[in-house]
């Protein structure tokens, strides 16, 4: 087929619509997955077994198993036994959104809480020793020396997930949903031009991750202050001439 502009921006404004339950389904599944991964994080630190093991079995078992199949369990698969379809969440099972944002939300906690371990087992055993020395209690040392370089650590890792989220939405598809990807399937089987359509979601999608990444970088460079003295002084001759020491 020839080359139609026309086509492109009017497919372009058309896939506009599913942004917002694209990031609807983004921002809520990486909210609840953050929550729960942080609990995932504390079980695999912490020395009691009985704490370590099922956080290790759920990690290994949502990063060892496709997001694809993870949606499809949840969305079909749960409906074949009688209990759960008479049980209080059956309304939230039968609805492919809620389904998607679940599936999304244990996937992500599993990668989520791998990062959240390495930020936590980052800090320097020597300053925990000093702080519990200055006689600081457990919840204070974890919020005023833990968490904070914890944060700083896992922010590079934890913004690929971000990303990785945001793109992962596009699954949602394959249950009714209608995000970006959803409406991109409804213009190809009216207009069969794959390659056009799909590089116009293609393009979305990259809009959005650059955002997200920014977002991050932006975040990054707020929450670490060496970084923001180091650029100012990054030249090692200021104005005047001189030679900083």
């Amino acid at each position: 087929m020839p080359f139609d502009p026309a086509f492109l921006w009017q497919t372009f404004v058309a896939l506009l619509a599913g942004i917002p339950l694209a990031l609807k389904l983004a921002v809520f599944s990486v909210a609840a997955g953050t929550v729960l991964a942080f609990g995932l994080a504390l079980m695999r630190v912490s020395r009691r077994w009985w704490l370590d093991l099922p956080a290790r079995f759920y990690i290994f078992a949502f990063r060892g198993t496709p997001l694809l199949v993870q949606i499809y369990i949840i969305y079909y698969g749960l409906s074949q036994f009688p209990e759960l379809r008479h049980s209080f969440i059956w309304p939230f099972l039968r609805d492919a959104y809620w389904c998607a944002m679940a599936a999304l939300a244990l996937n992500t906690a599993a990668y989520s809480a791998e990062i959240m371990r390495g930020g936590l087992l980052s800090v320097p055993a020597g300053q925990i020793e000093a702080a519990k020395a200055c006689g600081m209690g457990r919840v204070k040392l974890f919020r005023r020396i833990v968490v904070p370089q914890a944060i700083r650590q896992m922010l590079p890792g934890y913004s690929n997930e971000v990303i990785l989220m945001v793109k992962s939405t596009s699954l949602a598809s394959t249950i009714t949903i209608m995000e970006i990807t959803g409406i991109a399937a409804k213009l190809i089987s009216e207009s069969y031009r794959t390659v056009e359509v799909f590089a116009c979601a293609g393009a979305i999608y990259l809009i959005l991750n650059f955002i997200v990444a920014r977002l991050f970088t932006l975040l990054e460079w707020a929450l670490w202050p060496e970084r923001r003295k180091g650029r100012r002084t990054s030249d090692p001759v200021d104005r005047k001439g001189e030679l900083h020491a």
